[in-house]
Formats: structure tokens, sequence, C-alpha cells
């Protein structure tokens, strides 16, 4: 079993919960959506939530199994039948978790911090520890960066793994690295990339052109949705880590990097009535043999939550088995293959050889 604790109960928290139910009563015959049924003898029915944390009034207090599917959660609902876990919502500090421009909207739409004494570090050190939780999942929104920093200190203080799912950069940070290894606390990260999503779809798309001599001029990544996500984001300002994140993740696999003038990657805009559903609109202008000009433009729809959940199943697994190894610091293939901004950026084919590696079992030692 992996207890975990989750910061932030949004639409991801809700997907993946929703998953681990899901797939409890599976077998891998007949199983779609994971890219691996087991990792370590660790099947998604194996993972438990032992504590949470959110600031909205609706989620507080609340037992996770209902606070999944409070307001303003509107990811799709593909399992309802989830049993109480016992597990209450705690109240987290606010920081920067909650941009001002939020609160302008209606209620339904947006973040309703409650009216709460908020916890220092000490008190949310003493709930992982008393609920013997193994790793934290930060699923904070884009520009929560005081507050992942926080929660990041708590790990190490408890001696929790760290996986961290937003674009905040703790793990491809070269001290906050440093200090984790030091304590040897796994860390995976930054900035969780789907499983089929826009960033990897124009990753594969990069490498393509590179591999196949196409010379690649221009491209952007437009995408647009109507989940509390998108709404946080037309907040500019929060946005400078998220462009920078989604920029790297296709920069680091073109043939020669282009200026940036010629790529533009990232959030675009917020319509309501899309709710978690995400539309990336991609465009690529390149030339072929003879200097000829060529573009290519595709259109992706995906629901937004439930294609990170997966990728979340598979980080836990990963930092349980770094735990069982006592393997601390920066997990390079993981996060290489589950991050956009990862400390060291490696194409998706040596991503995914890399992991199969890393989960593979270990040789027993023989005696001499």
């Amino acid at each position: 079993m992996v207890k975990i604790a989750i910061v932030g109960l949004g639409n991801c928290a809700s997907s993946l919960i929703q998953g681990l139910h899901y797939y409890r009563d599976r077998s891998p015959a007949d199983v779609s959506g994971l890219m691996h049924w087991e990792i370590g003898g660790i099947r998604p029915q194996d993972i438990r939530v032992v504590a949470a944390f959110d600031v909205d009034a609706r989620k507080v207090g609340k037992d996770v199994a209902e606070a999944i599917f409070a307001e303003p959660n509107c990811t799709t609902v593909f399992q309802r039948d989830i049993p109480a876990t016992g597990v209450k919502v705690e109240m987290g500090p606010i920081m920067d978790g909650v941009s001002e421009h939020m609160l302008s909207y209606p209620e339904h739409l947006r973040f309703k911090p409650a009216d709460l004494p908020q916890p220092d570090k000490q008190k949310v050190v003493h709930i992982l520890q008393k609920s013997g939780a193994e790793v934290m999942l930060n699923y904070l929104p884009v520009g929560s960066e005081q507050a992942s920093r926080f929660y990041a200190e708590c790990a190490l203080e408890a001696g929790v793994a760290f996986i961290n799912c937003v674009p905040v950069f703790i793990a491809s940070d070269p001290e906050w690295a440093r200090r984790f290894a030091a304590k040897r606390i796994p860390i995976i990260g930054d900035d969780i990339k789907a499983q089929l999503g826009a960033t990897i779809t124009h990753r594969v798309l990069t490498d393509l052109f590179a591999r196949r001599g196409v010379k690649l001029h221009r491209t952007y990544q437009l995408n647009t949705g109507g989940n509390t996500d998108f709404l946080n984001m037309k907040n500019h300002e929060r946005l400078a880590s998220k462009r920078t994140s989604k920029t790297e993740a296709v920069q680091a696999v073109a043939a020669k990097r282009l200026d940036d003038e010629s790529i533009h990657v990232g959030p675009s805009d917020y319509i309501p009535w899309q709710k978690d559903n995400k539309v990336c609109f991609l465009r690529m202008e390149g030339s072929l043999f003879g200097d000829v000009p060529m573009n290519l433009e595709l259109r992706l729809s995906v629901e937004d939550s439930p294609n990170s959940a997966g990728v979340a199943i598979d980080m836990i697994r990963c930092a349980k088995l770094a735990l069982q190894r006592k393997q601390g610091g920066v997990l390079e293939a993981p996060s290489a293959y589950f991050c956009k901004h990862p400390p060291r950026q490696m194409t998706d084919d040596q991503a995914y050889d890399s992991v199969e590696a890393f989960i593979a079992p270990v040789p027993l030692s023989v005696p001499a």
C-alpha cells in the first residue's frame, strides 16, 4: 500500500481519486487508460489517501470522497460511487494560492476561501506524520509559488516524498534538489505532463520534424478551457512559470532551438462552458527537401484532469519505489517522462526507456 497526502482537492485530485476506485475491481486483461497496471507490485487500488489540504469553504472539513465533487470542480464524473474515506480535508495556508481576480467571479466558478485559521508548518508536518503519509502530491493552482514551497518544506521536515504537479520550479531548482538529496527524500517534478495532452503531442511532432529532416521555422500552441485552472490563469502575472515550463518542453526536442519570436506555447483563454474540456490548437511551419514550405495544423480536445490522473498514479508508485530503495533526491527518469520541466530534459523515447529501467526489479546480489 502507498499512503498519500494531496494538496488541493480540485479537478485533478477528483480524477485521480475516482480512478483509484474505477480500477479497483478490474483485471489487467481489460484495463485501458493506464501506462502501467503494476509497478513494483503496486496496483492502482493499493494507493490510499490519508491526508488532504484545501482552502475552499465547500471542501474543508468534508470527507475527501465528498469534497472531490464539490464546486468549483467541474471535471467528468466517471466513478460516482466512492465510499467515505474517513479522511477530512484540512485547512491549508492560503498564501498566494488564490489570485485576487478570482474573487470577482460567481462562486460556482471560482475558489471560495474558508474563514478559518490557517495552519503553520508545524501543524501541517504533524498532520502528515500522524496520518502516516509517504508521498505528497502538490495540485495547487498555477502561480502558487509561496504555497508550493511551503508544502515542499513540510515534506522535507515530515520525511515525505514530494510530487510537484504544478509549474513552480522545485525539483528543477538545484538548491531544492540538493536539500531533498541531503535528506534522502525522493522528489519528482516539475509540472505534470498529461497522458495525451497538448505538450506531449507538440513534443512528439517537434521530435518527428527533427528526425525526418524537416526544418521547423515557427510554431504555436494555443489552449482554451473552462475550469478553475484557466480562470486562475487569466491573471497573466501567474503565468510566467507555466509558459516557461511548456515552452522548454518543446524546445528541448527541437533540432535547433527557436528564437523567442518564433515560438508561442501556453494557455490562451478561459471559456466557461468548456468546463474541464481543454482544446489545443497547434500550428507548425517548416520546410522540406529543396526548402519547399509546409505547415501542419492540429486540433486536440481532451478532458483535462483525467488526462493527468494515470500519469499521477505512475508518479506515486515511482516515489514509493524510491522510498523502498532508500533513494532520495530528484528521480531523474520519472521526472523526465512524467513532467514538462524536469531538471534534465530527455527525448520521450529516452525518458520512456529510463523509466522502464527505473521500475524494473532490482536484481538480488549473489554472495561471492
